[in-house]
């Protein structure tokens, strides 16, 4: 039997590069999360996600579980069945620039990460009878899994991912507004990208979701060596999606670029905020546990929710 300790190495995105199948990937990653949960800040959460919900002021005192109280110090609510389905639709970018990272031993591409992590969360959700769906997209839709809860779409949904070769150009705003007229009814869309794309345009996409009161959650992937800058010597950089190619001493640009890229996140989060979408910036040097963790905590407030509206 594989032990706590061997599953929870599963959660580094330089183990899971040597295994070549994604559905074994999301597989470990998800136990090595489980057995984890309990030296996370989130104790309990795992236990309490499909079956319980924090305590809001308002609540039926009937329904609170004393059992769990005494064990955390902390109310939680016993939800029904019924109460704990979501339908929940990941769009993953399959654009050329999401290949960066992929020529080296010691990593994962950008895009492998997005695929490790929304695969991942797909087969937690599924396990707790929640509707899967999946875009992939670049400069068009590419591919589209209404969300089921059948127990083949895990199959369907890293199949999609298995066979997508990033290669083409980001268009995000067309993308969300086809999308969010496909997308009928109500639930969670979570979008992976890498973001470079105009954030306006990007902006105006993600709210045709919170027009159609979607919670929206978006993934900023970027790879360490983006937001470190650690190159040293003259440095050839070449462009993934025909942006051309330049050679320079990185020294040189390191306190501008960093500063560049703090104004981008710090512009992109702050746009999020204002229009209720959740932001989180992952490096793909980063455990998955920390962005699986983001997705469940922005579930939970979907859920929660969708249950006041019943």
């Amino acid at each position: 039997m594989v032990g706590k300790t061997e599953l929870q190495k599963y959660l580094d995105p330089k183990v899971l590069n040597r295994i070549r199948k994604l559905d074994v990937k999301a597989r470990l990653v998800v136990e090595g999360f489980i057995s984890g949960l309990h030296r996370s800040p989130f104790q309990g959460f795992s236990v309490e996600f499909a079956q319980h919900r924090e305590y809001s002021p308002g609540d039926d005192l009937k329904h609170l579980d004393w059992k769990v109280q005494a064990r955390t110090d902390r109310f939680y609510i016993k939800q029904y069945e019924v109460e704990t389905n979501l339908r929940s639709t990941f769009l993953v970018d399959i654009s050329e620039s999401m290949r960066y990272g992929d020529k080296r031993e010691d990593g994962m591409s950008k895009y492998h990460y997005a695929a490790c992590l929304a695969a991942s969360m797909a087969f937690l959700l599924l396990q707790q009878q929640d509707a899967v769906g999946l875009a992939t997209f670049d400069d068009d839709l590419r591919s589209y899994l209404a969300p089921s809860t059948s127990p083949n779409q895990i199959k369907r949904f890293v199949h999609e991912l298995d066979i997508s070769i990033p290669k083409q150009k980001t268009d995000l705003e067309h993308i969300c507004h086809n999308l969010a007229e496909k997308i009928a009814r109500r639930g969670m869309v979570c979008l992976i990208s890498d973001l470079l794309v105009d954030v306006d345009g990007l902006m105006r996409g993600l709210q045709h979701f919170r027009h159609h009161d979607h919670e929206v959650l978006l993934l900023h992937v970027m790879d360490a060596d983006e937001l470190t800058f650690p190159f040293q010597g003259n440095t050839q950089f070449r462009g993934l999606e025909d942006t051309g190619r330049l050679t320079i001493e990185p020294r040189v640009l390191r306190q501008g670029y960093l500063e560049a890229v703090e104004r981008f996140t710090s512009d992109v989060k702050r746009r999020c905020i204002a229009h209720q979408i959740d932001y989180r910036l992952i490096s793909t040097a980063d455990h998955l546990d920390a962005a699986i963790l983001a997705f469940l905590s922005a579930r939970t407030a979907a859920v929660r929710k969708a249950s006041a509206r019943r």
